[in-house]
C-alpha cells in the first residue's frame, strides 16, 4: 500500500490515478496511523511553500512525515513535495521547511526568452545512479510546473538535473528520501516507469 499524504494540496488525484495505472494500491489520506503503516508514502505539491507548511502543521503531518523517514519508508516528494523537504524557501521567507534533507529552494532568475513559471517539458541529465532512473534514457523528457527550485547542498544526492536559465537540481534521493521537482503523473511514459521504480523499492 502507498499512502499519499493529503494536506489540502491538489494534484492527488492525478498521482493516484497514475498509480492505479501501475496496478498500485494507494489511499490518499492524512490519517497518521495509515501513513506509518504504509509500505510507501507520496508527498505531492501544487501551491505556496508558507500555506503548504502551515497545512501540514496543521494536521501535524510534519511530524507523521519525520516519523516515516526516520522509520526508512521510501518516501517520494513529488514538485511542492520536494521543496518541503529542504530548509526553506525564497517564496515565504521566514517559514522553515521539514529540513530532512539540506539545501535551499531559491527563485528562478528573470532572463530575457524565459517564461516564469516554467511550465512545460525539459530533458534531464542523470548522474548519480539515482534508482528512479533505473531503464531510463539519458535527455529523457518530464513535465515541470514551477518558479523556484532546489540548490541541494549535498551534490552527492542529486540525480538528475536540467536547464533552464540555470543548472536546477530536478531530483534527489537520500538513503529512504526521494524527491522529483517535475510532476512523474503528467510525464508520459517516462514519469510511469519513474513511479514504477519508486514502488519497488525494497521489493525482494
Amino acid at each position: 500500500m502507498i499512502a499519499i499524504v493529503d494536506y489540502d494540496a491538489g494534484n492527488l488525484k492525478s498521482v493516484e490515478k497514475a498509480l492505479k495505472f501501475l496496478g498500485q494500491e494507494s489511499v490518499v489520506t492524512r490519517d497518521r496511523k495509515e501513513i506509518l503503516s504504509a509500505d510507501k508514502v507520496i508527498l505531492p505539491g501544487v501551491g505556496a511553500f508558507g500555506v503548504a507548511m502551515e497545512n501540514l502543521k496543521k494536521y501535524e503531518l510534519d511530524k507523521v512525515i519525520r516519523e516515516v523517514t526516520e522509520n526508512k519508508t521510501p518516501f517520494l516528494g513529488i514538485c511542492l513535495g520536494l521543496q518541503l523537504l529542504f530548509e526553506g524557501s525564497e517564496e515565504s521567507s521566514g517559514v522553515e521547511g521539514l529540513h530532512i534533507l539540506d539545501g535551499e529552494i531559491v527563485k528562478i532568475p528573470e532572463e530575457p526568452g524565459l517564461k516564469i513559471p516554467h511550465i512545460g517539458w525539459n530533458s534531464l541529465k542523470l548522474q548519480n545512479h539515482g534508482r528512479l532512473f533505473e531503464g531510463i534514457p539519458e535527455d529523457a523528457f518530464v513535465y515541470f510546473v514551477h518558479s523556484y527550485y532546489l540548490k541541494a547542498k549535498e551534490e552527492s544526492i542529486v540525480k538528475a538535473v536540467t536547464e533552464y536559465g540555470v543548472n536546477i537540481h530536478a531530483s534527489v534521493e537520500k538513503e529512504n528520501v526521494f524527491a522529483c521537482q517535475f510532476h512523474p503523473e503528467k510525464s508520459s511514459s517516462v514519469g510511469l516507469k519513474i513511479l514504477e521504480n519508486f514502488a519497488k523499492i525494497g521489493e525482494v
